[in-house]
């Protein structure tokens, strides 16, 4: 029991995922910047390493306002939901080892769960600001989970079939004992896969909720000091939650290769992707939002279906 409690809390729990989110936004930072011929983050700590810590203290002791007009139940519980939900769903990716801390059958449907509350968990932040931004922000965020819900849906349940179950862990095992990586029997649903996740995580082509130049700072907008801290804290780890899901699902999970223990394997193919993540949002505009959602609705749903009818004739044979 106190075994699993340091797990949860330490290793590679609570505490690890933290320091864990504040390394992967120094990471996304810095290369962003490299690829625009920026700096990034320069000064505070060993090149700039310390500084989302540095801001996220700021925040918190920043004057925390709220509007007169809004919904206070859900204005002040959005940033704490926002924060827990990939915090809860990180807990059953399989990190340190090929089976994660909490597994059970059906935890993929789960984590597709996860994921819809986290863009209701938006929408109803942005509403409750009563902040014309702000709700424009929310419906945004709205309309593009239509968008790529679906084929993102479609790319997680690829690995599954050719695994033949429904459990994050399972599949990260299937891949090494099969020795071949999801990538490679299915290279369009991780592509689409890719293309989804950046638009979960409202990564330029897809910030079209938090679109500054338009509407200030979106559905966030209204939020400030310890809320605004949250948020910013969440989105990290959502950030780590997509790197991780995509690693188990389709790049092995964490595999031992040698003397190197399976989670630095897990964190070097993690970051991997993260960098991918910033070279594709530092190379693109954003989109309008009928380019998106036709986007989607034209071109990943098929490849999705496409990519769901090989793997299942793969399977067969």
């Amino acid at each position: 029991m106190i075994e699993f409690l340091l797990q949860v809390l330490i290793f590679p729990g609570i505490a690890f995922l933290f320091a864990l989110a504040f390394f992967y936004e120094w990471i996304d930072r810095k290369f962003f910047a490299k690829v625009q011929n920026r700096y990034g983050p320069l000064y505070t700590g060993f090149s700039g390493l310390l500084q989302p810590v540095a801001d996220f203290i700021k925040l918190l002791s920043k004057e925390d306002i709220a509007p007169m007009a809004c919904d206070r139940i859900l204005f002040f519980s959005m940033p704490i939901l926002y924060l827990i939900l990939p915090l809860m769903a990180l807990l059953i990716i399989p990190i340190s080892s090929q089976t994660s801390l909490i597994a059970f059958d059906g935890d993929l449907i789960f984590m597709m769960f996860i994921f819809t509350l986290i863009t209701v968990t938006v929408f109803l932040a942005g509403w409750s600001s009563v902040n014309r931004f702000s709700i424009i922000g929310s419906v945004r965020a709205a309309i593009q989970m239509i968008g790529y819900e679906i084929p993102m849906g479609l790319a997680m349940i690829g690995p599954a079939i050719a695994a033949k179950s429904l459990s994050i862990s399972n599949i990260a095992q299937w891949q090494s004992s099969n020795i071949s990586w999801g990538i490679w029997l299915q290279p369009i649903g991780f592509a689409v896969f890719v293309i989804c996740m950046l638009a979960e995580l409202e990564f330029i082509p897809f910030d079209i909720p938090e679109a500054d130049t338009e509407i200030v700072a979106g559905w966030r907008t209204e939020f400030s000091g310890r809320k605004l801290a949250l948020f910013r804290l969440g989105r990290d780890l959502e950030i780590v939650l997509a790197s991780a899901l995509i690693t188990a699902l389709y790049l092995g999970g964490a595999q031992q290769l040698g003397f190197v223990p399976p989670v630095v394997i897990f964190l070097i193919k993690t970051v991997l992707l993260l960098l991918l993540f910033s070279f594709l949002r530092a190379l693109f505009a954003r989109l309008r939002m009928d380019q998106v959602v036709s986007g989607m609705w034209k071109y990943l749903l098929p490849m999705a279906i496409l990519q769901i009818i090989l793997i299942q004739f793969g399977v067969g044979v």
